[in-house]
């Protein structure tokens, strides 16, 4: 299981990250200043060290970092990078998750689904991006708003749903099943062949 330290002055966002992150099977630790940061990165015992290059007590810690993301940042691309970081250099990437007939390329981000492409925006691809990496699984409108969407997100806000409801247009409404006051989960549609997803990488959590 891998490690990662989080060093970040901003309480909502490291909850958001430690959420996020620990929901995908990763063991956290965190650091508000610099000075703790560099102190523990020193230990050995994290495999990546997400870092914050505004910290108080030592501001930076920047050489030899191998990637930046601006703020905001969506949870959805986060992870995608921490997963690339993390990635043995051995594997073999897998590029298309699928379910079923539904199938969704990483690399073009297209959806295919009953044999036709689909072309999806930015949000409807993040949002089955997540879907079908949870297979089966009821996904909160929480998780999955804040999981493509952001930190910085109205918890009150109808977004989730209307999207919903766009991604059940272009990929068929009996693939997406509403769980009453929880959320949204991915389901194989009657009549159809269901074959496991196959995941970038191995699931965790």
């Amino acid at each position: 299981m891998s490690r990662i330290l989080i060093a970040e002055d901003e309480p909502h966002i490291t909850r958001f990250l430690v959420k996020g992150l620990q929901a995908q099977g990763y063991t956290v630790a965190q650091a508000a200043d610099g000075n703790d940061a560099l102190v523990m990165a020193r230990t050995g015992q994290f495999d990546l060290l997400l870092l914050d290059l505004g910290l108080p007590g030592r501001d930076g810690l920047d050489g030899g970092a191998d990637d930046y993301m601006s703020k905001p940042f969506r949870l959805a691309e986060l992870l995608a990078r921490v997963r690339a970081r993390l990635r043995p250099a051995h594997s073999s990437e897998v590029f298309v998750l699928s379910h079923g007939d539904l199938s969704l390329d990483l690399r073009t981000r297209q959806a295919q689904a009953d044999g036709k492409i689909i072309d999806l925006s930015a949000r409807e691809y993040a949002l089955a991006e997540m879907l079908m990496r949870h297979p089966g699984q009821v996904l909160s409108r929480e998780q999955l708003l804040s999981h493509v969407w952001g930190y910085d997100y109205d918890p009150g806000s109808n977004v989730v749903d209307v999207y919903i409801r766009y991604l059940r247009n272009k990929i068929g409404a009996g693939r997406i099943a509403t769980v009453r006051g929880i959320g949204y989960r991915l389901v194989q549609p009657p009549g159809t062949a269901a074959n496991p997803v196959s995941p970038v990488m191995p699931a965790v959590g």
